[in-house]
C-alpha cells in the first residue's frame, strides 16, 4: 500500500516530489512528516521495490529517501544504481539504513547515508543542499 501526501502550502518551496523508500511505517511515517515540514510539495511512501518501481513509472520523483533492507530485497541499495541510470537529472538520493555497512562504497557515495537512528531534520535539510554526483557521472570524469 502506497500512503501519499501532498503540502497544501509550500513556505520553503525548495523540496519537490519525494519516494520514502521504508518499510518500517512507523518510521516511514516520521520520514514524511519531516520531509512535509520542510516543504516538500509531495511525499509518497514505498514499502517495497515493486512500488517503487511502480511510483517511478507513474512520475519523476525529486528525492528518494532509501532503506537498504526492505521485506521483498535485501539489497535497496540496488535501486540507487537503477536512479543513477535516468540521466543528469536524476533524484537525489539518500540512504537510511540500520546497516550502513552494507552499501558498497561507490554507491554510499552518490547520496548521505543516515544510520538509525538519526536526525530526521538533518535528513531533510540534506535533501535540499547540493547534490552529489551519480556513479556513472564520477566514471565518467574518472575517464576523462
Amino acid at each position: 500500500m502506497v500512503g501519499k501526501k501532498t503540502s497544501k502550502t509550500t513556505e520553503h518551496g525548495t523540496l519537490g516530489r519525494i519516494l520514502v523508500v521504508e518499510d518500517d511505517p512507523i518510521l516511514s511515517l516520521a520520514i514524511e512528516a519531516a520531509l512535509m515540514d520542510r516543504g516538500a510539495r509531495e511525499v509518497v511512501i514505498c514499502p517495497s521495490i515493486e512500488c517503487t518501481m511502480g511510483e517511478l513509472e507513474r512520475g519523476p520523483a525529486d528525492a528518494i529517501v532509501l532503506d537498504v533492507h526492505l521485506t521483498d530485497r535485501n539489497d535497496g541499495w540496488a535501486l540507487a544504481e537503477l536512479v543513477d541510470q535516468l540521466g543528469p537529472k536524476r533524484p537525489r538520493i539518500a540512504f537510511s539504513t540500520g546497516s550502513p555497512e552494507d552499501i558498497p562504497p561507490e554507491i554510499a557515495e552518490m547520496g548521505p547515508v543516515f544510520a538509525k537512528p538519526y536526525d530526521l531534520a538533518e535528513l531533510a535539510e540534506a535533501l535540499v543542499g547540493p547534490s552529489r554526483p551519480g556513479f556513472l557521472a564520477r566514471l565518467r570524469d574518472a575517464m576523462s
